[in-house]
């Protein structure tokens, strides 16, 4: 697959608001935004920016990209962004750009599209806009948060995403999921852009542009998704029939109480204060304390038969502060119980923990029989400190779904 795009490689970019920031920063959250029927929602996508605080903000910089092309709309909108966030324009922390494709059409491309089909032309528009905005990032950071503009953000998202992209710096992936959402909330590698840009200008009918993001993914190897469990990004209501048809709201899955099915825990952790291991997975306010574990040392739930476990969720520490939390840990999968409910005979990542704790999804290959036997939590460096395993949660069903 190409790096870049002849489309894009003549790409041309107006500066609306802001200046790109003088140093590379860890994450660009960006956001491509059109005029609308009803007025913009751009406004509302950047507002708990401005509410942001403490040591995260400083290594993101958001860039908004106007794809419109009504002058009036763009200098009105260009003119708000200035006023109302001109702390973070002066600051280089926002910018707005307005891009346009250049260069020669590519045989069976964008430009060749007919519309033959109502959802084939916002498709084709989306693709390209989504190419112009994620080639203007590559080099602004090292991730790449994509969000639209009717999106909502959680309270403390930006803390949420920096803690996690720490915490998944030394491992493999290629795309980290925040939200259910088709599109939004999900986070890239910024050397990825040049070729999922190109790889989005193959593709111009009915197409939508989140199915060529998962197929992008498995190119690369990442064979399923890691989906964080709690979404930082919801739906806002669209305002138009032709955007409810092409780009229907995607529906959240619903979790009601942890089912915590039977199993034993097994440990290799020191057991203090008459503590004992099977008070870190009951459902109650019983917690698993031990002192200064070290590399290797484990907690592992041994379920007393395989399940198809769809959320696992792992707390760690005490209080808001997350005192006695686990410093450096991962939460592995168990498959092939062995005799005995000693454990599994084989594990592989889920995830790490951050800041203390985990919650994620559970996926699974297509078409894979094999179900859960084994939830481990595994220390990854010694700790001169208490350890306090809060609780470890399963859910094995999902509610009905409904609309976010």
């Amino acid at each position: 697959m190409q790096k870049t795009s002849p489309l894009l490689r003549h790409a041309k970019y107006k500066f609306l608001a802001g200046a790109p920031p003088r140093e590379k920063k860890l994450l660009t959250v960006g956001v491509s935004s059109a005029q609308q029927p009803h007025g913009s929602r751009l406004r509302n996508t950047l507002r708990p920016f401005q509410a942001s605080s403490g040591p995260e903000p400083e290594c993101i910089v958001v860039l908004a990209s106007l794809s419109d092309s009504d002058h009036e709309w763009l200098s009105q909108t260009a003119a708000n962004i200035s006023d109302l966030f001109r702390a973070h324009t002066e600051a280089q922390q926002l910018l707005a750009v307005r891009g346009r494709l250049g260069g020669p059409p590519v045989p069976g491309g964008l430009h060749n599209a007919s519309h033959s089909s109502p959802c084939e032309a916002p498709y084709a528009r989306q693709k390209a806009d989504y190419a112009l905005l994620m080639h203007f990032a590559a080099n602004l950071s090292e991730s790449f948060l994509m969000l639209e503009d009717w999106v909502h953000c959680v309270p403390r998202f930006i803390s949420t995403v920096y803690w996690a992209l720490s915490a998944w710096k030394e491992l493999p992936w290629v795309t980290l999921e925040f939200s259910s959402l088709s599109f939004s909330g999900k986070v890239s590698h910024s050397s990825d852009l040049p070729r999922l840009t190109s790889f989005f200008l193959l593709f111009h009918k009915d197409t939508p542009t989140h199915l060529l993001l998962s197929e992008f993914r498995l190119l690369l190897a990442q064979n399923v998704p890691v989906r964080f469990g709690s979404s930082a990004f919801y739906h806002m209501s669209n305002d138009s029939v032709l955007e409810n048809t092409c780009f229907p709201a995607e529906k959240g899955k619903v979790f009601g109480e942890r089912d915590n099915v039977t199993a034993s825990v097994r440990t290799d952790m020191v057991t203090v204060l008459n503590d004992v291991p099977q008070y870190a997975y009951t459902l109650n306010k019983e917690s698993f304390a031990t002192l200064s574990p070290v590399k290797g040392n484990h907690l592992t739930v041994v379920l007393e038969k395989p399940q198809k476990v769809i959320r696992i969720e792992v707390l760690t520490g005490s209080g808001n502060q997350r005192q006695y939390k686990l410093e450096q840990g991962q939460v592995e999968l168990g498959y092939g119980p062995l005799e005995d409910f000693k454990g599994c005979a084989r594990y592989m990542l889920l995830g790490p923990m951050v800041a203390g704790h985990l919650d994620q999804m559970v996926s699974y290959e297509e078409d894979s029989m094999e179900e859960l036997s084994c939830i481990r939590l595994l220390v990854l460096a010694p700790q001169e400190s208490w350890l306090l395993i809060r609780q470890i949660k399963a859910w094995i069903t999902e509610d009905e779904e409904e609309e976010s």
